[in-house]
């Protein structure tokens, strides 16, 4: 049995959302795809995750371009979402979600 998650979009202490800002430079039919996901991940089904370390997880969704979500967690059901991209971000977008992360962790410890 899976228990459902709380997920928060991480905004900075400016009030901007890398997640969101992310999300909405995409096609709609791609948001639609990953809002779907984001209902799944509410509802305790995460999927294909993986630690990337420092407490912050890589989502992977199979298809287009290989996007990918990353989130921290904060107790044992709330979802931070940070950022989001693709394969061929990954690896700046893995600096920026480690460098969101504990800017988060710094006003919310």
């Amino acid at each position: 049995m899976h228990q459902n998650n709380t997920l928060i979009i991480y905004e900075s202490k400016k009030g901007k959302s890398p997640f969101t800002k992310w999300l909405e430079t995409l096609e709609i039919k791609t948001q639609v795809r990953i809002r779907n996901r984001l209902v799944r991940m509410e509802l305790g089904h995460l999927g294909d995750v993986k630690s990337i370390g420092d407490g912050i997880f890589e989502l992977r969704i199979f298809f287009g371009p290989g996007y990918r979500l990353y989130f921290g967690t904060k107790k044992s059901q709330i979802i931070i979402l940070l950022c989001g991209g693709d394969k061929s971000s990954q690896n700046r977008d893995i600096l920026n979600a480690r460098k969101y992360w504990c800017s988060y962790q710094e006003v919310n410890p």
